[in-house]
């Protein structure tokens, strides 16, 4: 927990709110504002909370304290969780902190708040990004904190396959590139060098939402999108042989780790920083983690080639919440350009484009920039010393260029109120099929998945 000092010194940093009218109070009721979320992945006592602590030293949060509520599970045992809640009519949230992909369901279901006409477009906000807020023409969410598929790799494995570091991966290298440069790994590997390596690349092909975010990856990178924007099914079976092809030659045995059809997150991460593989999709909060077990020179990261899906998660205000008025003035708390800087600091990709080119404000919890103190700052989470590679404003190094780039330029998954049926069905077709040492040929799966994804995206 910060001290009261330096709690205050994180509300001079990151407050300031939002403006603009809150709703009319006809739901102000008193009480706590319940902030229902999942795990912060700064850690306990992460930046989602010391923002919280933030709010509660306001005016408005002393009237009206807030506290954040982490449900366990995954994010598919969290949005069971959050449905049954909301669906019950429960008023025991009042904000919630949804994935993008979620905001349809929720806002058909009538379980969220519209906020137009007290939210305005804020061009501030990364394009991008603030889609995933919107449904149907209304605004029902604020962006919280963004996400993105981000290609890390080993600089000292390439080196020893006589690829130059600095130059490889290539900006706007294409999946064949990358296939080029794991076929040279192999070779070297079976010359003996390289003793731990096993395969080229590794990413999150378990069957859950990996999956899911891998498969739009490779089917938007072969051109082959599944829905228009109000959620229609618009594929084909030939679309879908397309992108099961690439997906194909992406995931195929030839390139990929042994497992990957097993692996979650933390796996794929741990096989990388073991040395088995030279190359790792993952989310941006790798780069938080990696210094922990890798040292300078042995990890890296640049855009994925082709397409990369955009993740996060957004704050909604719950339809039963009692306090619906102070509910939203502390999502925008959360989300204005000061809280937005404190969130990319700590790890996170904000949603904001200020946060990335303007000078950030000093966050007591967050390390200092290099060589600013003797030493780095303890993180609030762990205790432990923080050593992400920060820049001279004390963001993450690769903040401004490859992370930015990456968000601006993301493909969404479908956006339909029907997500939680569509993910389900894609993954077991595909996982299915990708596990399956004696598949069947591909234009038989896609007739399947044809068949799958058009009762899935019509609610039947």
């Amino acid at each position: 927990m910060l001290g009261a000092g330096a709690v205050l010194g994180l509300l001079a940093a990151c407050s300031g709110g939002g403006s603009g009218a809150a709703p009319r109070p006809t739901s102000s009721g008193d009480g706590e504002i319940i902030v229902a979320s999942g795990l912060d992945v700064t850690g306990s006592d992460g930046v989602r909370q010391q923002l919280i602590h933030a709010w509660n030293l306001t005016a408005e949060g002393r009237k009206h304290p807030a506290r954040l509520l982490e449900l366990p599970g995954g994010a598919d045992e969290q949005r069971s969780q959050l449905l049954g809640a909301l669906q019950s009519g429960s008023s025991q949230y009042d904000v919630v902190n949804l994935d993008g992909t979620w905001i349809p369901e929720f806002a058909e279901a009538g379980l969220i708040t519209p906020l137009d006409p007290q939210v305005k477009a804020d061009p501030d906000v990364i394009p991008s990004v603030a889609a995933t807020a919107r449904w149907k023409g209304h605004t029902y969410a604020l962006p919280f904190n963004s996400d993105v598929g981000l290609l890390y790799y080993r600089p000292d494995y390439l080196k020893a396959a006589g690829f130059d570091p600095d130059s490889y991966p290539a900006a706007g290298m294409k999946w064949s590139g990358l296939q080029t440069m794991i076929r040279q790994l192999d070779t070297v590997h079976a010359e003996g060098a390289l003793p731990g390596y096993q395969r080229g690349w590794t990413s999150q092909l378990a069957a859950y939402e990996g999956l899911t975010v891998n498969t739009i990856e490779a089917f938007a990178s072969a051109g082959v999108h599944l829905t228009d924007p109000d959620g229609h099914y618009t594929a084909d079976p030939a679309q879908l042989k397309t992108g099961l092809d690439e997906l194909r030659d992406r995931a195929g045995s030839e390139y990929t780790l042994r497992g990957a059809l097993s692996s979650y997150e933390a796996q794929s991460l741990s096989d990388f920083t073991a040395g088995r593989t030279a190359f790792l999709r993952h989310w941006p909060y790798a780069y938080r983690l990696l210094p922990q077990s890798l040292g300078a020179g042995q990890w890296a990261v640049a855009p994925l080639p082709g397409d990369a899906v955009l993740g996060g998660q957004d704050l909604a205000v719950s339809a039963a919440s009692p306090r619906a008025a102070y509910a939203l003035e502390l999502a925008k708390f959360l989300t204005d350009p000061k809280s937005e800087s404190c969130l990319l600091q700590a790890g996170f990709a904000a949603t904001r484009d200020s946060a990335y080119r303007t000078p950030p404000p000093a966050c007591p919890y967050v390390s200092p920039p290099a060589g600013s103190s003797p030493s780095a700052s303890p993180s609030a989470s762990s205790g432990e010393t923080s050593t992400m590679p920060r820049d001279g404003q004390n963001r993450p190094l690769y903040a401004s260029g490859t992370l930015r780039t990456a968000l601006t330029s993301a493909v969404q998954r479908p956006r339909t109120p029907y997500y939680g049926a569509f993910t389900q069905a894609l993954q077991s077709v595909v996982h299915g099929w990708l596990a399956d040492p004696d598949p069947p040929d591909t234009d038989q799966v896609a007739r399947r998945l044809d068949t799958a994804l058009r009762r899935a995206l019509a609610g039947r």
